[in-house]
């Protein structure tokens, strides 16, 4: 799918560029040979426990509320498939290609543990399925993160067993740009569905026929939000960075002050991510003719408003958040998910680590972030079109004051996207509710955090597009005052797909087209280029 170099699975924890590149990018896959000795090693031990004539969770018993129900030898075929056929209940919209991908490549490394118990042509089949860009139809509801996300994970085995559909890039399609998507990635749009008996036939990949224990491992984990999270904070990185670009456009433009940034006041109060973010915000900032122009005693001002002084604050708090998400994917990344698990002294355990409840955490605190850093960028932007505010802007920036209305409505549109991110920023991991004949009675809710998440990570990337469209308006009607270095290279980047002032135009194309570029994170790369450090 890709020219992308291939990621090696089981050698080591993934990282979440690993993760990036598969998911998003379409990275091949490959099994490290030792991992495949492991798995074969532990597939034995599975295979004694299913000749004993004792119950074994998983191996020879039902699941769930009927885990007492010991199931004979002729049976458990029908079980497996069974497991998964009952599980694959998704319902609602087609996850994203890079959701699912970011799924199956999960999977693909905990059964590359070797503590799962399937057979080496398990793990093979879903290596060769994600090298042949067979992206398994997973539904966006079904998983209450609690036994794992079974729902979305049995969507994938289910297309391994050759039933159901799935969703295939053609050969003559497929290539390393076509891969290329932007953050909140959507269906991509020459892929199509077919069946999956059919997918598979011509990848030359055999279905599978699951055995015992075989199920179980293919549905009891925590990839699909773990896979959701590492994306998230990839894109995170860029919009927080394009954060304090967007605000220095507001600060410049609105003539404010960098005074309030300077890193001896910043230690103070020594938090890492406020911190960084005044120093980006010094840099860009730097060397600007428009905030030179008003320093000194005759300025007018004590103070600037909160949302132009405080933003390091409001970024830098979304900053250690993400760091702190950080810590627990890294961890997750580094875990084996499975229940029950072989252990390394050959007993088969139960346990309880399928349970979402430290990725669902940071999925919330994260949507919480986003919430907050929208808020402050739309107060910025909506303080440049109110002439009260602006200090000397015309009101909503409008070429013809009466007869054009500028980008008011623009604004409109950032304060809605925000009304619905503090919406998405209420917790979805506290709502737990029980299932399963109560014997699944609490549980994380950890998939529904990271589908909202992703959806607040759009709304983010919108509403920062909308001060950046807004801030290269109001340096442009500053004239003759020149903008700095970054800030400039910024407005030049954005006139590229969106003129500058004048009468009033259809804004719609030109607000798509710059959340492009800072979904991109072209924004963010061209302000990195032109600052000096």
């Amino acid at each position: 799918m890709s020219d992308l170099e291939p990621v090696l699975v089981g050698a080591q924890p993934l990282t979440p560029a690993d993760v990036v590149a598969v998911a998003r990018h379409g990275a091949p896959v490959v099994l490290d040979s030792r991992a495949l000795e492991r798995i074969a090693d532990t597939r034995r031990v599975i295979d004694g426990l299913a000749a004993d004539p004792d119950p074994h969770y998983g191996v020879s018993t039902g699941f769930g509320a009927l885990a007492t129900t010991f199931i004979a030898p002729d049976r458990r075929l029908q079980l497996q498939a069974s497991l998964i056929r009952s599980h694959a209940a998704g319902t609602g919209a087609e996850a994203e290609v890079e959701v699912t991908r970011g799924l199956q490549l999960l999977r693909l490394q905990t059964l590359a543990s070797g503590r799962t118990g399937v057979r080496p042509i398990v793990a093979e089949t879903y290596a060769a399925m994600l090298n042949a860009g067979i992206t398994p139809v997973v539904r966006e509801y079904g998983s209450l993160g609690c036994s794992g996300d079974l729902a979305p994970l049995a969507h994938i085995a289910l297309a391994a067993m050759g039933e159901g559909q799935v969703r295939v890039l053609r050969q003559a399609q497929q290539s390393s740009g076509a891969a290329q998507q932007p953050i909140g990635a959507v269906l991509h749009p020459t892929s199509e569905v077919v069946p999956a008996a059919e997918a598979l036939a011509e990848a030359g990949i055999v279905p599978l026929t699951l055995v015992e224990k075989e199920g179980l491992a293919l549905i009891n984990g925590t990839d699909g939000m773990l896979g959701m999270l590492v994306l998230a904070l990839h894109d995170l990185e860029t919009l927080l960075l394009t954060a304090d670009v967007a605000a220095a456009l507001s600060i410049e433009s609105q003539l404010g002050t960098d005074a309030v940034f300077a890193a001896d006041l910043m230690a103070l109060r020594p938090q890492t991510g406020q911190a960084e973010s005044a120093a980006n915000l010094r840099a860009i900032l730097a060397d600007s003719p428009m905030v030179a122009s008003h320093k000194g005693p005759d300025d007018g001002r004590v103070q600037d408003a909160y949302s132009l002084r405080c933003s390091p604050q409001v970024h830098g708090a979304a900053r250690d958040t993400m760091s702190h998400a950080r810590t627990i994917a890294d961890r997750e990344l580094a875990s084996v998910i499975d229940n029950p698990v072989i252990t390394l002294d050959g007993r088969i355990e139960s346990n309880g680590n399928f349970h979402g409840a430290p990725v669902a955490a940071v999925l919330d605190f994260l949507a919480i972030s986003v919430a907050d850093v929208a808020s402050v960028s739309e107060r910025r932007t909506d303080r440049a079109l109110d002439p009260a505010r602006s200090h000397g802007l015309p009101p909503f920036l409008a070429d013809e004051v009466g007869v054009d209305s500028g980008l008011m409505i623009a604004q409109y549109a950032a304060a809605g996207i925000v009304s619905e991110l503090k919406r998405l920023a209420v917790p979805a991991s506290v709502d737990s509710i029980p299932s399963s004949a109560m014997q699944e009675d609490h549980v994380s809710m950890g998939w529904a955090a990271a589908r909202k998440l992703r959806r607040a990570i759009d709304g983010l990337g919108r509403v920062l597009a909308i001060e950046v469209l807004t801030g290269t308006r109001a340096l442009d009607l500053r004239a003759p005052l020149q903008a700095g270095p970054a800030t400039g290279a910024v407005r030049d980047l954005v006139r590229t797909v969106a003129a500058g002032p004048g009468p009033d135009r259809f804004l719609s194309p030109e607000m798509e087209a710059v959340t492009a570029l800072v979904q991109s994170g072209d924004v963010a790369r061209i302000a990195k280029e032109h600052i000096h450090v």
